[in-house]
């Protein structure tokens, strides 16, 4: 087998091959043996590999995970089109009156603004966002820098919703949950949820938070101050999970408190993959 190298797309022997990743970066460990970084691409999972456990995977199985997610994506986007058909029908019918003049009303969804550490899910997470109308900002900014440059967005922006994600993992699977440094990008999310409830201290709004990637450390993210947070049972959260999250806040009425059980069947895991505290929702209705 040719030598793997940055950029392929590959599958963990050991794990049956149940993720398809992409070879972000070749390190050295200090045994002088190579370490491959890998990143998700349909999950939210950070991980390492020595090479012999890599298998490049068949473009035809890669295309359809792909395309599965794709899919999911579409079929949003499909149900909020009707929904909005719906809702407009309704209006016409309620505000029919005889002097045959209808009421208008307007309509503002809660803006949003995304963190997120690889450029490829942000670049998808924006086209989602337009595609359903959403006023959202969307910044590729690695884990790591996220708290450095929150109060400053969240000052430029004045968001309603904040949604801190990216790659995430557990360095040793299914052990020393309480320890931070065995989590990958947690620390990341827990000190940049930090940094902007320090920035919401003083403000009169109520920003809605999700924070995580898979496997991330799901108390000690919602410890420092997080709406909603990934993953309470550290297992694999999709590309699109954060992206729900946020948007049924941002449709949901600025009168009625949304809870993880209006949007539990909407996500890869449920509750296993994301749980929360709920949030008001950010939609405003203005009737003329």
């Amino acid at each position: 087998m040719s030598k793997l190298k940055k950029g392929d797309i590959v599958g963990r022997i050991s794990y049956n091959k149940d993720v398809i990743f992409e070879i972000t970066n070749i390190i050295r460990s200090s045994n002088n043996k190579e370490i491959y970084i890998l990143k998700g691409i349909t999950e939210r999972i950070e991980a390492d590999s020595p090479p012999e456990d890599l298998e490049i995977m068949d473009k035809r199985i890669v295309n359809k995970r792909i395309k599965l997610v794709e899919d999911k994506i579409l079929n949003r986007v499909e149900m909020h089109a009707k929904d909005t058909q719906n809702n407009k029908k309704i209006k016409r019918s309620i505000f029919n009156f005889s002097n045959n003049e209808e009421r208008s009303s307007i309509i503002y969804t809660g803006r949003i603004l995304h963190l997120d550490g690889d450029r490829k899910y942000a670049e998808k997470s924006m086209k989602y966002y337009k595609k359903l109308g959403l006023n959202a900002i969307v910044k590729n900014i690695p884990e790591n820098k996220q708290a450095k440059v929150v109060r400053s967005l969240l000052d430029r922006y004045n968001p309603d919703i904040l949604v801190l994600t990216g790659h995430d993992g557990m360095i040793k699977k299914g052990m020393a949950f309480n320890d931070i440094y065995n989590y990958r990008n947690s620390r990341h999310f827990i000190n940049t949820v930090n940094e902007a409830r320090r920035w919401n201290s003083n403000k009169a709004k109520d920003l809605a938070i999700f924070a995580g990637a898979c496997q991330s450390y799901y108390e000690a993210i919602m410890s420092a101050g997080a709406n909603f947070a990934s993953s309470p049972k550290r297992i694999m959260i999709d590309f699109i999970d954060p992206l729900i999250v946020a948007e049924r806040i941002a449709m949901t009425e600025n009168t009625r408190y949304l809870t993880i059980r209006d949007i539990e069947e909407e996500l890869k895991e449920g509750r296993d993959g994301v749980d929360g505290i709920g949030s008001m929702g950010k939609k405003i209705i203005l009737n003329n």
